[in-house]
């Protein structure tokens, strides 16, 4: 079986389930040699985008396209194509388990290509994009919406802070896509006088925080922030089409007519939406904090992951406002205030967000119970002051007789984990406190976070400069909240 590292590596591949064949850039050529036997076993096809390629099992793709013609393919290749049939597949962590696939089909990548147009763009526009494009932000609303737009795509392989905006000036950049911690990435960058000096009018994302919002105006201009709501495999979304900070949206009939959706009242500690003595969910009240569920419609679909049924009714709600309703559930607290202002307030299950990528505590907990010492592991985000999400957190107990050992827990993480999913803290618990189903509870433990003064347990901090887990001290902590330590 591969690493999380490889699989995270992979979904930068195009994968044809139909004719079962795979297409890689070059930098993967390694990942894909790793699962080659797999696939060959699979009667996989494996194409590099290469002129030349000498390992066995695997045929180059740049020459045959120099080769291929230019005229226009026949219809008879679409025939059997609709609105609802798949277009691709988009990996997304969702809640527990793997990357699963969720369906994309052609209906809702026309709707996420429209996104650039109901926030401003024109045909006269020019898009910058920097996020990987194999997730839906990059991809669908940033490189499909500019082909419905018909503009100008700058596309860098790799966002740089340092060179983003002599970037943008170079290309006469319109238009500009963001998670939140490109936004902050940005302010911290040390200040300029040219810093407004730029053409940029329209940027569209999600996930930045309110205080970072305002500073990225002050810093760098009156440029318009639409921040969204979405999830890849989600039916209900939002857009901040306003110009108030911190919203991600707002309710308006219309929108709720043709896409219904709700909040209802959750329970953070069972985890579970709170139900009345008829077995239905209770709508939240306006300015309480709800999970975001939406109607599964006609009109609103939820087509699920890709061969995994299991995962796909994992997210489906029964029984919602009436009985026999079904609703696609997010896994995330949203708010509504009096004014209906849509705001985004918290992930919810074992799944939290960190530089941008959702990370499955469940995955991560695997990991660190190969390491030789430690028995159980119960994995979590906590907030640090001044970042975006939540960072990883790990509480764990050690097998009987054994101390910690920081070299082999460090090489299990790296070895197996991309960077963003490493626990960058390590409690170590006599015991893990579970619930009355067995389940371990996180509330408390996020709530304490990783302050060494008041947590009277060992703490550990993943040090990269030493390569190896080092006792979490409060100088390091200090050091940590400073931004002296970077994380």
């Amino acid at each position: 079986m591969p690493s999380l590292s490889t699989v995270a590596k992979l979904n930068c591949l195009v994968f044809d389930v139909r004719s079962e064949t795979l297409s890689v850039f070059t930098e993967l050529q390694d990942a894909i040699e790793e699962v080659l036997p797999t696939l060959r076993e699979q009667g996989t096809s494996v194409y590099l985008l290469s002129e030349s390629c000498s390992i066995q099992g695997i045929d180059t793709l740049s020459d045959k396209i120099s080769k291929a013609s230019d005229q226009p393919l026949s219809s008879d290749l679409r025939a059997n194509v609709n609105i609802r049939s798949t277009a691709l597949y988009i990996y997304t962590s969702g809640t527990t388990g793997l990357p699963k696939a969720a369906v994309i089909i052609h209906e809702r990548m026309w709707a996420a290509a429209f996104i650039q147009a109901a926030c401003g763009v024109t045909a006269d526009d020019i898009i910058y994009i920097n996020l990987p494009l194999y997730h839906s932000a990059g991809f669908l609303i940033g490189m499909v919406g500019a082909i419905e737009r018909g503009i100008t795509i700058i596309l860098r392989r790799k966002f740089s802070a340092s060179q983003f905006w002599d970037d943008c000036r170079k290309y006469n950049v319109t238009v500009m896509q963001y998670i939140g911690e490109t936004m902050r990435y940005l302010c911290n960058t040390p200040k300029k006088d040219n810093e407004k000096n730029h053409r940029v009018r329209i940027a569209i994302g999600n996930g930045v925080r309110t205080d970072v919002w305002s500073e990225f105006l002050s810093r760098f201009g009156d440029i318009k922030v639409r921040e969204l709501y979405a999830a890849t495999e989600g039916n209900i979304g939002f857009i901040n089409y306003t110009s108030k900070i911190g919203v991600v949206g707002r309710v308006n009939f219309v929108h709720k007519f043709f896409f219904p959706y709700t909040l209802i009242k959750f329970d953070i500690e069972k985890e579970e939406p709170v139900r009345n003595s008829q077995g239905l969910c209770i709508e939240a009240a306006r300015g309480e904090t709800g999970l975001l569920v939406g109607r599964i419609t006609q009109r609103s679909p939820f087509i699920g992951y890709a061969g995994n049924q299991q995962q796909t009714e994992k997210k489906r709600l029964r029984d919602v406002l009436k009985k026999g309703d079904l609703y696609f559930n997010t896994g995330d607290l949203l708010q509504f205030d009096h004014e209906n202002f849509v705001y985004f307030q918290d992930r919810v299950g074992d799944t939290f967000r960190w530089k941008g990528e959702n990370v499955a505590t469940s995955e991560v907990a695997d990991i660190l119970t190969m390491a030789l010492c430690i028995f159980e592991a119960n994995v979590y985000g906590v907030k640090v002051e001044g970042h975006e999400g939540r960072i990883g957190m790990a509480a764990v107990t050690l097998k009987e007789g054994k101390d910690f050992d920081c070299s082999d827990t460090y090489k299990q993480v790296v070895s197996y984990l991309p960077a963003y999913a490493r626990p960058r803290f390590i409690r170590i618990q006599p015991c893990l406190e579970m619930t009355g189903t067995f389940k371990m509870k996180k509330v408390k433990l996020v709530e304490e976070g990783f302050n060494p003064a008041e947590i009277k347990d060992p703490l550990f901090f993943l040090s990269p400069e030493k390569k190896t887990y080092i006792p979490l001290t409060e100088e390091i902590y200090r050091a940590i909240l400073s931004s002296e330590i970077k994380l």
